[in-house]
């Protein structure tokens, strides 16, 4: 199973002192892809509140291993996204207001700006993802559209108060990740998921990859970012 590993909190950290270079989301991107990572995960927001433009345009300029931008479908995040050329591009929903992705993105809402975005970045040659919540009806339209791959949405999972809605959120993150699998989608999952839970999930042998962020830097605090990686491929091995 492979681990993506989201560096967008170190530049949150940057960014609550302002300071132009320090921490370094590059420098984290590097100690991923030294670490173990098998790719790095950015998001480029509409209001750059972490991840910058010239973050973005250094990793992917240095990194020798896979980078996945998520990304909106503004188009001048698409515009930015074709000019990059990321590996894969990860479609999420965008509101100004939350602190984080709070769902997944809907494929029958969002059709038409999302096939306008998707013709761009295929002609670009970058391979594109959408993350969604785990929902046969959108797994189906995403097959239905042609998408390279899918990453389905844990939160409801990770943040479940009781026994029998954690069981239940995980059936629903297993039955989904089952049918894109038999689709024939690369399935990827994240949203959540730290050093308790992630075990669960990894389980799963339809999922083909863990993107994983705040849990991992934050335990860097302590840890180390080397070591907080390397605890993090133990518990998903």
């Amino acid at each position: 199973m492979k681990l993506g590993i989201n560096v967008d909190h170190v530049a949150t950290l940057r960014e609550a002192r302002k300071i132009v270079d320090y921490p370094s989301p590059f420098k984290a991107a590097l100690t991923a892809q030294k670490s173990g990572a098998d790719s790095v995960v950015i998001h480029l927001r509409e209001d750059r509140r972490h991840i910058k433009d010239t973050d973005a345009i250094l990793i992917k300029k240095k990194l020798k291993i896979s980078l996945n931008l998520e990304m909106s479908v503004n188009p001048e995040i698409v515009d930015i996204a074709t000019r990059l050329k990321p590996d894969k591009a990860t479609i999420v929903p965008e509101r100004r207001q939350e602190i984080t992705t709070e769902g997944g993105f809907d494929l029958f809402k969002e059709e038409k700006k999302l096939v306008k975005a998707l013709k761009k970045l295929r002609k670009s040659g970058i391979s594109v993802s959408v993350f969604i919540d785990p929902l046969s009806s959108q797994i189906k339209k995403a097959k239905d559209l042609s998408i390279d791959a899918i990453e389905l949405h844990t939160g409801k999972f990770c943040e479940a108060k009781t026994e029998k809605s954690r069981k239940y959120q995980f059936q629903r993150i297993y039955r989904a990740a089952k049918l894109a699998h038999d689709l024939g989608l690369f399935v990827a999952a994240g949203h959540g998921l730290n050093y308790k839970n992630v075990k669960k999930i990894a389980g799963i042998k339809y999922i083909n990859e863990l993107n994983i962020g705040h849990s991992i830097i934050s335990e860097s605090v302590f840890l180390g970012l080397p070591e907080a990686i390397k605890a993090m491929r133990r518990l998903i091995n």
